[in-house]
């Protein structure tokens, strides 16, 4: 456990909101490393910088270790660091599989922070449902949502010539399908599979077709076995990454819409809702396509983290925003895994409770939550 968790008192940090000059507004983002005023210092009040005196140590789990959440950490843990005592030190840890062991590890104490998403079946976490059906994660809070619009979708060889589920369903063909395992860990493995059922296909139903599924725990593993050939569907998410891109250009594949049945079951199974893909957003779709929502990252902390570590940690999710944005703008918004410009108003949204060093951050903050 980091001794982030210590409880002693926040020493140099501020809690006041005062409202300053355009000028020392400028000064304060550009010593903090931004090179630009955020578009939403306008609407809300801007707050001193806090600072902990102290020397802190804190564990962090991101991702496999080249995605998008180690990178997120990599922002925070310098953002901290520059604002806490000079022995801080940080880790960051990496995950196996992408999915429960992280919540886990940080209801266990065993880091004080991690990232999660979907952020919809986060929720369940809270009341042991689901895929946290072995034990409820209530200690578990948030400090904020970092928006990323992310659709889980089903594409097919085009030789079946197959391009809805219902056809799917008819002609049963013994297809491959490349996902993540449904092992009670993965995220993706686990609503892929409740994907599938939700559309009257479960596994003993695929079986029996002669079907099966090859798993790997990350969407670029399952993506290059069907651009490669070596399985004949993928279901996944990550879709605005040029591993999709380069899969249906390859193959040719028929992404199926999801039904409204199959989204209405999934959204009270995962609570995950119904979104719809823009017509071209995928080669070869001239049609919007309806898909189940996979969006958006939560970050996670334990309730009896410090608070004023919690409260710096949201502080700079926030106000340096500018740092990680400017790490994904040679990519356009709309293909861009992590989406932004990033909105205040949007982080303080969170599926499960607030941390209340986080909640004390938004409210003096003036942002709405």
């Amino acid at each position: 456990m980091g001794h982030g968790r210590t409880g002693a008192s926040c020493g140099g940090r501020r809690t006041e909101t005062e409202l300053i000059s355009a000028s020392q507004l400028l000064s304060e983002y550009e010593r903090c490393g931004c090179t630009r005023i955020p578009p939403s210092t306008n609407r809300f009040e801007v707050m001193k910088p806090p600072r902990i005196t102290r020397s802190i140590r804190l564990n962090f789990m991101g991702d496999w270790g080249q995605a998008n959440f180690h990178r997120i950490c990599s922002w925070l843990c310098q953002e901290v660091c520059d604002r806490a005592g000079p022995k801080t030190r940080i880790a960051i840890l990496n995950t196996f599989s992408g999915g429960i062991d992280m919540p886990d590890a940080v209801f266990d104490g065993e880091v004080d922070l991690c990232l999660a998403t979907p952020a919809g079946l986060m929720r369940s976490a809270m009341t042991g449902r689901g895929i946290f059906s072995a034990r409820a994660l209530a200690d578990l809070r948030a400090l904020a949502v970092l928006p990323q619009r992310d659709r889980m979708v089903f594409a097919l060889d085009p030789k079946f010539g197959i391009r809805t589920f219902s056809d799917l369903r008819r002609e049963r063909p013994p297809i491959a399908i490349a996902t993540a395992p449904d092992d009670g860990i993965s995220f993706i493995g686990y609503v892929a599979a409740r994907y599938m059922e939700a559309h009257g296909i479960g596994a003993d139903t695929l079986k029996s077709w002669g079907g099966r599924y090859v798993v790997d725990p990350r969407p670029e593993q399952a993506l290059n076995r069907m651009e490669q050939g070596e399985v004949d569907g993928v279901l996944q998410e990550a879709i605005m990454t040029p591993w999709w891109q380069s899969m249906m250009r390859k193959r040719g594949a028929i992404a199926l819409p999801a039904e409204p049945s199959a989204l209405d079951t999934l959204h009270h199974t995962c609570g995950l809702g119904a979104v719809t893909i823009p017509a071209g957003f995928l080669p070869g779709h001239l049609e919007p396509l309806p898909a189940l929502d996979f969006s958006d990252f939560v970050v996670i902390v334990r309730s009896d983290m410090s608070e004023d570590v919690a409260h710096l940690l949201t502080w700079c999710l926030v106000e340096t925003r500018e740092a990680i944005e400017r790490q994904y703008r040679h990519i356009p918004a709309e293909r861009s895994p992590l989406t932004y410009p990033l909105d205040p108003v949007q982080m303080s949204r969170v599926p499960i409770p607030l941390h209340s060093g986080a909640s004390e951050y938004f409210k003096h903050a003036g942002i709405p939550h």
